[in-house]
């Protein structure tokens, strides 16, 4: 795919929206914009959000779930990138649920939800799916420190759901926890990517993008 001149919208949580980066222009989708000449590069990414709907609510806008939010985005993408899963597994309460489920209030049914609805706002746009990174507290069971109540596995059960379901719709699939080479439980890459153990900081955001844009180049 030719990415000049094209128009990406990106649903995802904080690291879609920013956090971690020094500035906006470091964000890894406003690095892609620059490098790749794209027309457009709307982020709408919402920190603290999931791809699942919550049963106990919190607070806004952690609770603006993506299967909410693919409504309101603009229209006319030629790519749409989905990018989340992480806080699903951090703190969200949603059960993992079946291959069966189809609705938001299940881990298995968000993503179902998500792809087909996107598959048919954007039936001519290519849609493309983004795993978690790597993280601290992965192999965590309840999600980070110990605080989520349900348990629904570690961050690897999660990332395979998202491979799974997306594979079902053909999406292609930038598996960045299999390939990103950002690993914070690996001190020096830790220090080298991210702020946090978790978000990317500018040479994590640069990686990032450097990644999804030749991914497209290949579409």
């Amino acid at each position: 795919m030719e990415l000049k001149g094209k128009k990406i919208n990106f649903l995802g949580d904080s690291i879609t929206q920013g956090v971690g980066a020094s500035c906006r222009d470091n964000v890894y989708h406003q690095v892609m914009k620059r490098k790749f000449g794209l027309a457009e590069a709307r982020n709408y990414g919402v920190s603290g959000t999931r791809y699942a709907r919550q049963l106990v609510p919190t607070a806004e806008p952690c609770d603006r779930d993506f299967c909410e939010r693919l409504h309101q985005m603009d229209d006319d993408a030629d790519v749409v990138v989905v990018f989340g899963g992480t806080n699903d597994f951090g703190h969200g309460d949603a059960p993992i649920g079946t291959p069966e489920d189809r609705e938001p209030n299940t881990f298995y049914g968000a993503c179902h939800y998500i792809y087909s609805h996107l598959t048919e706002k954007y039936p001519d746009a290519l849609i493309v799916v983004m795993t978690p990174l790597h993280r601290r507290n992965e192999s965590f069971t309840d999600g980070d420190s110990h605080q989520k109540a349900c348990h629904s596995g570690d961050l690897r059960r999660y990332v395979g759901i998202i491979r799974e379901v997306a594979e079902y719709y053909s999406l292609p699939v930038l598996d960045l926890y299999a390939c990103s080479g950002i690993q914070p439980n690996i001190p020096v890459n830790c220090e080298r990517y991210t702020v946090d153990g978790l978000h990317p900081n500018d040479r994590g955001n640069a990686r990032i993008a450097d990644l999804l844009g030749n991914f497209l180049l290949r579409y």
